[in-house]
Formats: structure tokens, C-alpha cells, sequence
């Protein structure tokens, strides 16, 4: 038998199992062997009858003294009923629907019973236990035994730590585990792709060792040092292919840009507010990055409201110094109007800044062109567009645009730079390989520009550094100085007048409100069809919302509403009116969970507040507090579970993003909170996000690594891309 064996040949595997193996991708010994248990039952501890209690998951080891089959008088239920003894007692053991049993047990037989201990009027019971006949091995021990043993008694479903795998219909664990207890000694033969010297700085064990144990562990201890070396390896490849990636950028030439210190210490000292010290470093590290010849590629992670559009303008003002065009990136347009709008208010006369988006261009001009209510659309816009080409191809320093804002229209064919020196992509996870190409094509010569990810979503430092691992790192966590803290609290139904009328004297003292829902539904629906009901809760919508709040609740205020269906100068035209303060209530969906910044705001109010991740609650809430005023959010929900209310109660208590952002990863794992999708996280079958201190170790080693010096790594990374991209 090697690794490559087909399963089918294996005792006991048919036609039929052969099937239902391949349907968990099981067609060697090799995939047998790398097929990991999910969780395990600890029966390892073997009791006297006499010492069983109510409620104990155990096992105890004894003879079957009777054991037979009949039906319940009432259900017609078959119950295999069997009373098994010690040298201490007697324990009562039943079985439901399983009148089979009786062919495999029988009096006088020695076993072992694992499960839960029960107790009714006939004392102690084990209720479905799992059963084992006791094997006694005649032959010598084999070397290294891959079973627990007790002399020559070796087990594969009781009396030791007992693996738990994933299944398909028809096939049992006691398949699986009898299958892989053929193949286990194979695991010598897998190939251990990790090197001893890393190995050794891992600080792990071999791959062999940690195959056998992970199936069938002797101890806790040893299923604790199989785990981490099979999450390592997959961890490990990942921050392989990382650095791959970011030793391929660093070989390539970027421009060198001097930092001008004087003229950045006067854009500062001309700010109404001093840069905390967070933003001062965060600044730095990227100056310094961009003051060597080679690319920069990092993430500038800040919580909400931190000012990383400040960082981002002085960089972008410190390129166009050099003499270099600046591209910044936003997923929408309603956030690159934003930014636009406030670059051009930050820097002034300084440097001439552009917008270009789908439906609107512009060029020069001060912030009110931006909120004129002229929308360009493709005819009205052909001119500006043209104007802009232009004075891309014309250097900053000659009166050229320096920074060019916009989404992903600046990726249009149309679109040529002069000088492109600096890329900064905002609220987009990662800037993609495809996108640098297409930006790169967009420029002439063999310069790679620099590139800025920013990000207002809050990553744990054990998810930045797994999804991450080919970027640099700054992180902005200090708020600006004067902030007050957003008081948030769960409000009980009961008390949902109450926050109506508080919401109300905030409107008269000049403030503004969001109200988010969860779901759009089309005006020409009937109203009462606009609540989805969802067991017993019912879901809010944004229109049936915008009825009962303009007509019932406040018909003497100012109610609109916004959702991503709405057409784009519909959205903007919504956008400019509560902006300029003629909308008092906006009820909306996610559609303002990142960029919209409406200073005058102070009251976020979320229905639903369940149905939402705590990362996107808190990019909800920080859409309010972006002044001096004191800001409040509301969280209404329909759910009282405990976990909704653990969840929801930590929120209210907790103002760091951060914070917010690594209770959300443990409780409810990276694929919810920020998709796995990305960089083979989908590939991760033992690992988790949770495994910092792992993260952590397979990240520093391979920094820096000389691949000349490791072949077989780069080639293992090759084959792990090769099947992620297969599947």
C-alpha cells in the first residue's frame, strides 16, 4: 500500500462507499490521511460502574451479561436493551432503532462503552453509548503503535480521545476511523515539505508525527502539538505566497521622492486641528517608504473618524511636491465626491484636483461647483472629460492635475498619466494583481507608482497580518483631540417613544438623524406586504420606514430617504439636501456605512440592530460624532436571545473599533464578519484567524526569506495556487 492507493482497495469499501468517499473528495490513502476530524469526544478517562454520576461523558469497560432486542408498547420502536458489569456493579445500557447491535454483541463479550450517563428508576444507564468490543493483539506491538494501548488492548471509538469527522449520507465515524486506522502507518511516507530549520524555529513537530496524532492522539497534550503544526503549514503557505508577492514588487523601480519638509510643516501648521500622534507616525512610515526606489505596498488601517483622508493628502501633497501625479480610488462616487470636495478644501490653491467618476467630471473649480445642482452627465460632461486627459498629460509642476479622485472609471482606457507616482485606494480591501497591471498600462516607462490601501473597517492585527502578509502596516487608533465619545444603548420597544421624542429635540436644537434598515422595498408595493416576516420578527424596510416616520411619527419634520437602487443623481441630489441641512431624518440603508460624513449628525438610530455584524454597527455609528456636538446611537431589535443580547450589550459598552472588530471575529469567524474570499483564506481547514501567536511566527519567518535557498518552498507555494485556483 503506498500513498497513492485508491480507497477501493481498502477491507470493506464497495461500489457503494467508494461513491459516497469521493463525495468528500476521498479517492486514496493520501486523502484518507489528510481528511481532518472537525472535533473530538474525550473518552480517554475508563471509570468503575460504581463511581458513575448523572450527566459524566465517560467510559467504563465491562462483560455483557444480557443483551436483547424488543418493541415499545406504545411507539413500536425497537430497543436493544443490555445489562453490562464490572468487578464494582451493574450498568443498564439501551439502544433505539438499532436492533443490529444484538448481532454484534453478545453475552459474555468484554467492551468498552463511551457516551453520556443517564439515570431513571432503574439507576445508572448509558443511553446510545458508542461500543467497542475489546481486541487483544496476540502478536508483538508494532513499533510506534498508532492506537492508544493498554498492553496488547488497542482502541479506535472508545476509552480514548475519540475523533469526530465531517460525513456525507451513508457513511458512519466508525467507517472512517476503520479506514484510516488501515492507512495510518502511510503517514511516514508523506512528504514533509517544511524544512528541518524552520521546523525547528516553528517549533513544531514533523508532518508524519502530526498526522498520526491529529486522527489519533494518545493525549490532549499531543492532539494540542499536531494542531499547531498542520495550522502552521497552511498559515505558513500563506505568508509563502506573501512574500513572494512582496519581494516580486520590491524588485521593481519606483520614484524616489524627497521629503519637503518646510512646505509639509506649513500644511499642517494650516489645518484647524493638530495631528494626533498616531496620524504623525502612520505619516512618516509612509514617507519614509516612498524615499526609497522601490514600490511601497501598504495598508493604513484607521477606526472610524481617526483622519486617515488627512494622512492621505499630505502624502498625496508631498508626491506632487516631487513633481508626480496622485490617483485615488474610491468604491463609490458618492465617496469620491467626498473626497474631492474635501482635498480641495484641505490643500487649497496648492494643488489643482480633479474628480472623475461615471456621471460626473470635474476640474478645478472650488467645493461649490461640487454640490452645483448641474450633474455632467455624458453629453454635458464630454468637454470636462477632454479637459481632463489633457492636463493629465501635462507634469503638476507645469499646472497639470496632481490629484485625480475617483472610482473605478479611472481605469478607462481614456485615462492617461504623465507622472503617476502614487495610487491610493480607499475602503477596498485589496487593490487587485489585474488593477495594478491595468494602472501600470496607464503609464509610460518602466516606473511602478507607490501604493496606499486605506481602510476604515477595523482589522484585528491576527487578520491583518494572515490577509495581509505582502503588505506594511500603519495603523491610526487615537482619536483627534476634542472627540467626544458616541453614547450608544439597546433601546427596549417600550421605551421606542421615548426615543422618538428625544430624537425630536435634537432636531430642534439644529442636529440631524440616520435611521438604517436592513431592506429596500419598491414604492409600488402595497404597504402592508413591506414587513418581511421572518419567523416572528419582523424586518423593517426603508420605505414602509420613510411612510411611518413622515406621515405618523414626525409629520412635522423633514423626512427622506436613500438605497443603492436609487439612480445616481437621485442619491446625490438626497446626499446635497440633508448635507446642506434641508433633510432633518434620513432613512437609509447600508448604502451609508462607509464615507458619508454629515458633521451636523448626532443621531444614528438602527433598526434591526441583530441582523448586522458589529463591524458594520460601528462603521454605522461612525457616521455620527464627526463634530463637537455630543452623538447618540440607538439599537432597536425584535431578538432577545442571549447571543443577540451578549453581542449587542458588548457594543453599547465598547467605542473602539478595534475592540468591536476582535470580539465580532471570535464570536462569529472571519467568513462572516469580512469574507474569506480572498488570498486562499477559503483553503484554511484547521487554521483560523484566532491563531495569532501562529499567524504571528509563520509571518516572521517568512519575511526576508531567500527562496534561492529554499526550492522546495516555492514550489509547494506553486502547487497549493495550483489547486486553490483548480477548485
Amino acid at each position: 500500500m503506498t500513498c497513492t492507493t485508491p480507497v477501493s482497495s481498502l477491507n470493506t469499501v464497495g461500489k457503494a462507499l467508494e461513491k459516497r468517499l469521493f463525495r468528500l473528495g476521498i479517492e486514496t490513502t493520501k486523502d484518507l490521511l489528510l481528511y481532518f476530524p472537525f472535533r473530538y469526544e474525550d473518552y480517554s478517562e475508563i471509570l468503575d460502574i460504581a463511581n458513575l454520576k448523572e450527566g459524566m461523558q465517560t467510559t467504563i469497560r465491562g462483560k455483557v451479561e444480557l443483551i436483547a432486542n424488543k418493541r415499545s408498547p406504545r411507539k413500536r420502536v425497537n430497543i436493544t436493551e443490555a445489562v453490562v458489569a464490572d468487578d464494582t456493579g451493574r450498568l443498564r445500557v439501551v439502544w433505539f432503532g438499532q436492533p443490529f447491535i444484538t448481532k454484534q454483541l453478545h453475552s459474555g463479550d468484554e467492551v468498552f462503552l463511551s457516551g453520556k450517563v443517564d439515570a431513571d428508576m432503574f439507576g445508572a444507564t448509558m443511553k446510545g453509548p458508542v461500543f467497542e468490543k475489546i481486541r487483544i493483539i496476540h502478536h508483538e506491538p508494532i513499533p510506534n503503535p498508532p492506537l492508544k494501548g493498554e498492553g496488547t488492548i488497542r482502541t479506535a471509538h472508545t476509552a480514548r480521545i475519540v475523533p469526530i469527522y465531517p460525513l456525507t449520507a451513508g457513511i458512519t465515524q466508525k467507517q472512517i476511523r476503520f479506514l484510516i486506522e488501515q492507512c495510518i502507518d502511510l503517514a511516514n511516507t508523506l512528504d514533509d515539505w517544511v524544512p528541518d530549520d524552520i521546523r525547528d524555529q516553528a517549533d513544531v513537530m514533523s508532518l508524519a508525527e502530526a498526522v498520526r496524532a491529529i486522527h489519533f492522539p494518545e493525549s490532549q497534550d499531543e492532539l494540542k502539538h499536531a494542531e499547531r503544526r498542520l495550522k502552521f503549514d497552511e498559515l505558513f503557505l500563506l505568508q509563502l505566497r506573501a512574500e513572494m508577492m512582496r519581494q516580486a514588487v520590491k524588485r521593481e523601480q519606483a520614484p524616489t521622492m524627497t521629503f519637503y519638509e518646510k512646505e509639509i510643516k506649513a500644511f499642517v501648521s494650516s489645518l484647524s486641528f493638530v495631528l494626533t500622534k498616531d496620524q504623525k507616525i502612520s505619516a512618516w512610515e509612509i514617507l519614509k517608504d516612498m524615499g526609497k526606489g522601490e514600490p511601497m505596498n501598504r495598508l493604513l488601517e484607521g477606526d472610524v473618524g481617526s483622519g486617515k483622508t488627512v494622512v492621505g493628502g499630505l502624502i498625496a501633497l508631498n508626491a506632487v511636491l516631487n513633481g508626480y501625479q496622485v490617483a485615488i480610488m474610491a468604491p463609490t462616487e458618492i465617496l469620491a465626491a467626498q473626497h474631492f470636495a474635501s482635498l480641495k478644501k484641505m490643500l487649497g490653491s496648492r494643488v489643482n484636483v480633479a474628480l472623475y467618476t461615471r456621471t460626473k467630471k470635474v476640474i478645478g473649480g472650488d467645493i461649490s461647483e461640487l454640490h452645483s445642482d448641474e450633474i455632467r452627465d455624458d453629453n454635458g460632461g464630454k468637454k470636462v472629460s477632454q479637459d481632463i486627459i489633457t492636463h493629465l498629460n501635462t507634469s503638476p509642476v507645469q499646472g497639470g492635475i496632481g490629484i485625480i479622485v475617483g472610482t473605478h472609471a479611472l481605469l478607462s482606457e481614456d485615462i492617461i498619466f504623465n507622472n503617476l507616482g502614487l495610487v491610493i485606494v480607499d475602503e477596498q480591501h485589496r487593490f487587485g494583481v489585474e488593477q495594478r497591471k491595468t494602472m501600470k498600462r496607464k503609464i509610460t516607462g518602466e516606473i511602478t507608482p507607490h501604493f496606499l490601501s486605506m481602510t476604515a473597517t477595523p482589522i484585528p492585527r491576527s487578520f491583518a497580518l494572515a490577509l495581509y502578509g505582502d503588505l506594511d502596516i500603519s495603523v491610526i487608533k487615537e482619536m483627534p483631540t476634542g472627540r467626544k465619545a458616541i453614547k450608544t444603548r439597546v433601546v427596549e420597544s417600550k421605551h421606542r417613544d421615548k426615543a422618538y421624542q428625544f430624537i425630536r429635540e435634537q432636531v430642534r436644537e439644529g442636529r440631524q438623524v440616520f435611521v438604517i434598515c436592513s431592506l429596500i422595498v419598491e414604492k409600488d408595493e402595497k404597504l402592508e406586504t413591506r414587513n418581511l416576516k421572518f419567523g416572528n420578527i419582523e424586518r423593517k424596510s426603508v420605505l414602509n420606514e420613510y411612510e411611518k416616520l413622515s406621515k405618523v411619527v414626525f409629520p412635522d419634520l423633514r423626512v427622506g430617504y436613500l438605497h443603492g437602487k436609487l439612480k445616481v443623481q437621485e442619491k446625490e441630489e438626497t446626499m446635497k439636501k440633508f448635507r446642506l441641512g434641508e433633510i432633518d431624518i434620513l432613512v437609509s440603508t447600508s448604502v451609508v456605512e462607509v464615507g458619508v460624513d454629515i458633521p451636523n449628525a448626532s443621531v444614528m438610530m438602527i433598526e434591526g440592530a441583530d441582523r448586522f455584524g458589529l463591524a458594520q454597527l460601528h462603521q454605522f455609528r461612525g457616521r455620527v460624532g464627526r463634530a463637537d456636538h455630543q452623538s447618540y446611537c440607538f439599537l432597536f431589535t425584535d431578538s432577545y436571545s442571549d447571543k443577540v443580547k451578549e453581542r449587542l450589550t458588548f457594543f453599547e459598552s465598547h467605542t473602539s473599533g478595534f475592540d468591536v472588530a476582535e470580539f465580532d471575529l471570535k464570536q462569529r469567524g472571519p467568513g462572516e464578519v469580512y469574507g474569506t474570499t480572498q488570498s486562499g483564506m477559503m483553503h484554511l481547514r484547521l487554521a483560523s484567524l484566532r491563531d495569532g501567536d501562529i499567524i504571528k511566527t509563520a509571518r516572521e519567518i517568512a519575511r526576508g526569506l531567500d527562496f534561492s535557498q529554499y526550492p522546495s518552498l516555492k514550489e509547494k507555494v506553486g502547487e497549493w495556487e495550483g489547486m486553490v485556483h483548480l477548485e
